[in-house]
């Protein structure tokens, strides 16, 4: 059973929080994070990018990188301020995003019940960015974002949830510049939420799989450092916000190719019609599960396999992303790994198809595959069955905030 813990939050005065706050380290790349912080001393892109305050060109993995992210996180505690809370408590984060809703509880989560897959995984990480997050939360002493959770939503909880809510004025509650509204509360009695929690048997990484493991790497390291440890010690938790699967809205992952694999457009159409229904003049977003829309010469078309029937029955084999990648990007474009063949490349849905559009005209890619979302059934089924998802499969909005919430290990 799951167990949640509450945590002395790092937090920054209420004055500054819409300041503070940052898109997530992973999502932005240095030229996008300097813009983003340009002007703005207290973004906490300045500690999760901190190679945005070095020279261009600066190796982002280098150990001035480092120095510099625990320079700017002092430098931050000291004159934003960041203040630690005297009292352990749970808080609720909610985000409004257009008509979409959802309320997560934030929290510190059991790398025991990581290890032991009660926080349950499905999708394989890399080595570099571990050890990137890894040395990044040892530098500092503290994790900095917070791992997105999810579990199948209980009435017991929803309502505990609705309760801490009523006549609780929040801590935080501002609109981010894309028009997203971040609001914090802290729970007023944190013991009964604690005791739900017990009866929820798994929770699920919806995303923050390399600061989860990041998280468990730390807790080894500093183990290893410690005298007389007896198991409750801040490092051997993460910081979790964690929402009930039906709040959740997962936004199709996008792909763009850069070539045809030595093709003409014809010879290429002439390929995929062997394996798909071709549709032209197709919508740029396909309505369904089972059917894809694809960017071409400045047309879109429609696909469809040609014998659903045919669809693998397993619970990754049958994902939309994996059909794609199984039927089409392999063996007729040659793409085999996804990981690292460099002429593919993921665009968030959140972009929406005329990113694609605009992609393919520009250049910067010959082909682009528009998909269906994947389900949050879908990825509580793989998660089940212990098996990993294809590369870039989910794409949640809207993002949660870096450094309203920290916790100190």
């Amino acid at each position: 059973m799951a167990t949640i813990r509450p945590f002395n939050a790092l937090r920054p005065v209420p004055e500054r929080a819409p300041q503070v706050a940052a898109v997530p380290y992973d999502v932005v790349n240095t030229e996008e994070a300097r813009e983003i912080a340009s002007g703005n001393p207290w973004s906490f892109l300045h500690v999760s990018r901190p190679e945005i305050d070095l020279p261009d060109g600066t190796p982002i993995y280098s150990d001035e990188v480092y120095a510099k992210a625990a320079t700017n996180f002092a430098a931050l505690k000291r004159d934003c301020p960041l203040k630690l809370e005297e009292t352990p408590s749970l808080y609720l984060y909610r985000l409004i995003m257009g008509q979409h809703e959802q309320v997560g509880i934030v929290a510190c989560c059991s790398l025991e019940e990581y290890d032991a897959s009660i926080i349950r995984k499905h999708e394989r990480t890399r080595r570099d960015k571990e050890d990137d997050r890894t040395r990044h939360i040892l530098v500092l002493r503290a994790q900095t974002g917070p791992v997105f959770l999810t579990y199948r939503a209980q009435e017991k909880i929803d309502a505990l949830v609705r309760e801490a809510l009523t006549g609780n004025p929040p801590l935080y509650d501002f609109v981010a510049n894309d028009d997203i509204r971040h609001t914090i509360w802290r729970v007023p009695t944190y013991g009964p939420l604690v005791e739900a929690f017990r009866e929820i048997p798994f929770l699920y990484i919806a995303d923050g799989h390399h600061r989860a493991a990041s998280a468990g790497r730390a807790r080894a390291e500093l183990n290893e450092q410690s005298f007389g440890r007896v198991g409750n010690e801040e490092y051997n938790f993460f910081q979790c916000v964690i929402f009930p699967d039906n709040q959740l809205q997962i936004l199709p992952y996008n792909r763009i190719v850069r070539d045809l694999n030595g093709m003409s457009a014809q010879d290429f159409l002439a390929q995929v019609r062997e394996q798909f229904e071709v549709v032209e003049d197709g919508s740029p977003s396909p309505r369904q599960r089972g059917n894809w829309s694809m960017y071409l010469d400045g047309q879109w078309y429609g696909l469809a396999l040609k014998d659903e029937s045919s669809r693998p029955a397993g619970a990754v084999e049958s994902l939309d992303v994996s059909v794609l990648q199984n039927r089409l990007l392999d063996p007729i474009l040659g793409i085999k790994d996804v990981r690292t063949d460099k002429r593919i490349d993921f665009v968030g849905g959140i972009r929406g198809p005329a990113e694609l559009e605009k992609l393919v005209t520009s250049g910067k890619a010959t082909v682009a595959f528009s998909l269906f979302a994947t389900t949050i059934d879908d990825l509580l089924k793989v998660s089940d069955a212990g098996e990993i998802m294809p590369p870039k499969s989910t794409w949640f909005e809207p993002k949660l905030r870096d450094g309203l919430l920290s916790h100190e290990i």
